[in-house]
């Protein structure tokens, strides 16, 4: 081995070094057994469970992974042409700068330090809602386990929060569970639903494009995705025609049992109308499908002339019939809204007419993992019930939503307007939640060279903005796209500062990109 090492030029000695060193160390590391032979490992690429190589989740993909080595490099000193990475990848309001709700903390801190209890420092409102929670907590501390349903008290607030916001639609408690975050609940609700094999294996509509908390779930359920397209060139709109085509076609391979709907979208950022949800409702009615829907953004609206609508309200409209029959679950979070508090993992889901018996294996099957977070719990409390106009908070808590709420608003329409004036550039309006999906134009050239490196078109883009730019977004490949379209997603979270400057390194980045691949066909509007 020695011998080796010394009789090639240096080059060569130094990569075989390297390698030899690396195979010193992983002989070092590695347990022999008392024979003196090598220990294989157990879990290896080959012997992993195929459904964990199968999930896929773009928000945390290779383009956030490359965003992190490069904000390292920055932090060492390496020269990049930007000096900061703004990351609009994710919706994480707080990391983006957004302030905590002052009321909101101030209870979970009482719940978390009930000495402050005491402290003339917290308003009176939030020391009464802090002792009622602790109150529903084993030993009167938030360290302590939930019922797996979560704290009685808090499912209560929840169910009153829903006849309240329903303006009146009934609610039980008992038909509530506190998750940790949404996707808790989603990922239970799915795990429900998921049986046979072949073709009556449980089938699973999701809109495309699609948040791939759901795609991810899917594969690793080993379910059956169905897709449905919303129609881009109708704001993202759902297509009852095209649901009925996707159902159509999913019938010939496995048994569709769930069609998912996200209102407020993501990534899209439309609201759905009353008339669309109408239509899905009824849709699920005829076809006996069990509807989910991802209601996380309701609070965040931004266009004046819309309004959100819960699909329990519609079905509770539609009449006994429907609402009596039609298997139901909605999914609220801490996460967004104003609140943006993702850290604490707080949530809820509401399911309407389960069978008893499934309720029951249900509340097993979320037995397993105990609680969800009881801080996230008392967290999702203080949304559900906020300052009432006549305690001491309300003024603060008020202004501070509206804060959060009109300047995400703003930011909504700087980014569409903004995205519209780019040639080959195409933003439908954000209607709501908080994210832009623009279709961008790639040059035949371009696609092409992706194609060469392995590559979706619009995930080279994404790569050369990061490495050019700094800005990290997420390619629209990794939510789903009609074939030949290319999207990114974006966040509208930056500051408004912050944001301007973002859209402008994005407009002078698109118009270099089509230069270099310029084409004789025209930027598609």
């Amino acid at each position: 081995m020695t011998q080796t090492w010394y009789h090639i030029d240096r080059q060569s000695s130094l990569l075989i070094r390297t390698i030899n060193l690396k195979s010193v160390l992983q002989w070092l590391s590695s347990p022999s057994t008392p024979n003196g032979k090598m220990r294989e490992k157990t879990l290896t690429m080959d012997t992993l469970n195929p459904q964990v190589k199968a999930v896929e989740y773009a928000v945390r993909g290779p383009i956030v992974t490359k965003a992190g080595d490069i904000e390292r490099g920055l932090q060492q000193g390496q020269k990049h042409p930007f000096t900061e990475v703004i990351k609009a990848n994710i919706g994480d309001s707080h990391a983006m700068g957004q302030k905590p709700i002052t009321f909101l903390r101030q209870v979970v801190a009482l719940c978390s330090f009930p000495e402050l209890l005491n402290s003339p420092s917290f308003p009176e409102d939030a020391k009464q809602r802090a002792r009622r929670i602790l109150q529903g907590c084993g030993g009167q501390s938030l360290g302590s386990y939930s019922a797996s349903q979560g704290v009685d008290c808090i499912r209560q607030d929840v169910a009153v929060y829903i006849e309240q916001r329903d303006k009146g639609v009934p609610a039980d408690w008992d038909n509530i569970y506190l998750t940790t975050g949404a996707s808790d609940g989603i990922v239970s609700i799915l795990k429900m639903l998921v049986s046979g094999q072949g073709r009556s294996r449980s089938g699973v509509m999701i809109p495309i494009p699609q948040y791939p908390l759901y795609s991810a779930a899917i594969s690793e359920l080993e379910a059956v995705q169905i897709n449905y397209y919303l129609d881009e060139d109708n704001c993202w709109a759902l297509d009852i025609n095209e649901l009925h085509r996707a159902y159509q076609a999913a019938k010939e391979h496995c048994h569709p049992r769930v069609i998912c709907i996200i209102n407020p979208g993501n990534p899209t950022g439309q609201v759905q109308s009353r008339k669309c949800i109408e239509d899905v409702l009824h849709f699920a009615y005829e076809e006996n499908l069990f509807v989910m829907s991802d209601e996380v953004y309701q609070d965040n609206v931004y266009s004046p002339d819309l309004q959100f609508h819960s699909f329990k309200k519609v079905l509770y409209e539609m009449g006994p019939e429907y609402f009596n029959t039609v298997e139901l679950a909605s999914f609220h979070s801490t996460s967004k809204g104003y609140s943006g508090e993702c850290g604490f993992r707080g949530g809820y889901m509401e399911v309407l007419n389960l069978d008893l018996e499934v309720k029951a294996q249900l509340v097993k099957l979320l037995s397993v993992r105990l609680c969800p977070p009881v801080s996230g719990q008392a967290a999702m409390d203080v949304i559900v019930n906020p300052p009432l106009p006549h305690e001491p908070s309300y003024l603060q808590f008020h202004k501070e939503k509206s804060a959060v709420l009109g300047a995400l608003a703003e930011k909504a329409q700087v980014t569409e307007q903004t995205l519209n004036t780019v040639p080959g550039i195409k933003c439908n309006p954000v209607q709501g939640a908080m994210y832009a999906f623009p279709r961008i134009f790639i040059p035949p050239r371009a696609v092409e060279e992706a194609k060469s490196l392995g590559m979706s078109p619009d995930m080279m883009y994404c790569l050369r903005l990061l490495e050019e730019t700094g800005i990290c977004l997420v390619p629209g490949s990794g939510f789903g796209q009609r074939e030949g379209t290319y999207h990114f997603r974006m966040t509208i979270l930056p500051t408004t500062e912050k944001l301007k400057v973002l859209l402008e390194k994005l407009r002078d980045f698109h118009i270099k990109f089509l230069k270099e691949y310029a084409s004789l066909e025209e930027p598609k509007r």
